[in-house]
Parts: structure tokens; sequence; C-alpha cells
């Protein structure tokens, strides 16, 4: 956790207020989960998908 802490810190985000901090903290958790299950799906569904290329 205090390695976390110290990476807020040093980072352009660490000049913030709290407020922002935690917003800026759920932005990057939300895109990373959302990432997370994309490839989830991706592995379990990407066999039986069809994905075609072109216009």
């Amino acid at each position: 956790m205090d390695v976390i802490k110290e990476i807020i810190q040093e980072s352009p985000a660490g000049h913030l207020s709290k407020g922002y901090k935690s917003l800026v903290l759920l932005l990057f958790a939300t895109i990373v989960s959302t990432l997370l299950t994309m490839l989830v799906v991706l592995l379990t569904y990407g066999p039986y998908m069809t994905i075609r290329y072109g216009y």
C-alpha cells in the first residue's frame, strides 16, 4: 500500500486534491477492469466468433 501511495504522490495527480485523486484512481481502475473483462471474453468466446475484415 505504501508503494501505491508513493507512486500517486510522485505522479502529476499527486498535487491534486483528495477528491480528484480518487476520481483519477477510479477512472484508471475502470479502464483496467474493462480491458481485463474484454480479454477474458475474447479468450473464452474467441474461437466461436466470426470476424470479417473489409468495408
